[in-house]
C-alpha cells in the first residue's frame, strides 16, 4: 500500500490538558479520509500538527515519507490545508486573494493565471472573481478558502470542518467538489463532526473522542461493530435526567444518552426493552412522548463506543 500519511503516537498537550493522545493512523494514496468527532475530539488539534502549525509533544507523522519533525518544509509542500477559520483578505477580490496566495506559494507569470482560473472554476465562482470576499455569503468564502489550498496542486489536502455554519447549497458544492477533487486522484482528509458527511464521503473513518482514536474502519466495518443493535430515539415529557438511572436498570439497554431534549438508548431487541421503558418510565412519573427506531448508523456506533450521542 502507499501511504499519504502516517501518524505514529501523536500526542499534544495544552498546560494540564492533553488534547490528543497518542493516536496512530494511516490514509492511503487516493482516498478521503474523514475524522469524525464532536467539538473537543482532538480533530482540530491532529490536523494543527500535520499542517506544520503545531509542534507534537511525543510522536511523529509523515506525509508522502516527509516527516513532520525533521523535514517540516518538504512535508508542508505536499499539503494543500483548508483551515477551519477563513484564511482571506474581506478588502480583496476573490482572484486577488488568489493571486497573493498563489504568489505565497511560488506561482509566478501565466501558470499563476492558469492556476487561479482553474480553482476559481473548481470553486464554482469564477463569474464572481472580481467582486470583494467581504460582499460574500458564509459559504462561498469557505469556497475561496479551498480554492487557496488547491492552488499549488498539492498532494494531499487537508479541510477541518469545512461546512461548519453554511447554507446548504454551498454544503452542497463543497461535498460535490471533495468527490471529484478524490475522482481526479488527490487525497483527501476531512474532518467533521457531521455524521452524513462522513459517511457519505468516505473510504474510511476514524471516530475521535476526548482526544483518543476510538474506532477506525470503513462506514461498514464500523457498523459491524454494533451487530444488530438497535438505536431508538425518544422524547418525553420530564427532564431526560429523571428517568435515565431507571432505564439503565432496564435489561437489554447497552447504553443511554441525553441531547437536547431526545433520549437515544441502544438496544439489543427493541420489541423487548421498548414496553419496560414505558413501564419503568411511567413508574417514575413520566411518559414517552415519541418513539423514531433507527437502523444501525454512525451516531450507533458513536453511541456504542462513548455512551454519548454525536449531534449535528
Amino acid at each position: 500500500m502507499n501511504h499519504a500519511i502516517q501518524v505514529n503516537n501523536l500526542t499534544k498537550r495544552f498546560s494540564e490538558l492533553q488534547a490528543v493522545k497518542g493516536i496512530s493512523f494511516e490514509v492511503e494514496q487516493g482516498e478521503i479520509f474523514s475524522l469524525l468527532g464532536p467539538n473537543g475530539a482532538g480533530k482540530s488539534t491532529t490536523i494543527s500538527m500535520l499542517s506544520g502549525l503545531l509542534q507534537p509533544d511525543e510522536g511523529d507523522a509523515r506525509i508522502m515519507g516527509h516527516s513532520i519533525r525533521s523535514e517540516g518544509d518538504a512535508a508542508r509542500a505536499c499539503l494543500g490545508v483548508v483551515p477551519q477559520d477563513i484564511a482571506l483578505y474581506l478588502d480583496l477580490s476573490a482572484r486577488e486573494n488568489l493571486f497573493f496566495w498563489g504568489k505565497m506559494y511560488g506561482l509566478r507569470g501565466e501558470l499563476l493565471k492558469k492556476r487561479v482560473a482553474e480553482v476559481l472554476d473548481i470553486i464554482g465562482l469564477t463569474d464572481r472573481q472580481k467582486d470583494l470576499v467581504s460582499k460574500f455569503s458564509g459559504g462561498m468564502k469557505r469556497r475561496v478558502n479551498i480554492a487557496v489550498a488547491l492552488l499549488h496542486k498539492p498532494m494531499v489536502v487537508i479541510m477541518d470542518e469545512p461546512t461548519v455554519g453554511i447554507d446548504p447549497q454551498s454544503r452542497r458544492h463543497i461535498l460535490d467538489n471533495v468527490k471529484e477533487l478524490n475522482r481526479q486522484g488527490m487525497t483527501v482528509v476531512y474532518t467533521t463532526h457531521y455524521m452524513e458527511e462522513a459517511q457519505e464521503l468516505s473510504h474510511h473513518i476514524a471516530i475521535m473522542d476526548q482526544g483518543l482514536m476510538v474506532a477506525l474502519g470503513s462506514h461498514d466495518e464500523l457498523i459491524r461493530l454494533v451487530g444488530e443493535q438497535t438505536r431508538l430515539e425518544l422524547g418525553v415529557n420530564v427532564e431526560g435526567t429523571q428517568v435515565v438511572d431507571a432505564w439503565k436498570r432496564v435489561e437489554g439497554i447497552s447504553s443511554i444518552a441525553a441531547h437536547d431534549g431526545t433520549l437515544t438508548v441502544l438496544c439489543n431487541d427493541s420489541n423487548l426493552v421498548l414496553p419496560r421503558l414505558f413501564e419503568v418510565a411511567n413508574r417514575q412519573g413520566a411518559r414517552i412522548t415519541s418513539v423514531d427506531i433507527q437502523e444501525p448508523n454512525l451516531e450507533t456506533v458513536f453511541l456504542h463506543l462513548t455512551g454519548k450521542a454525536l449531534r449535528d
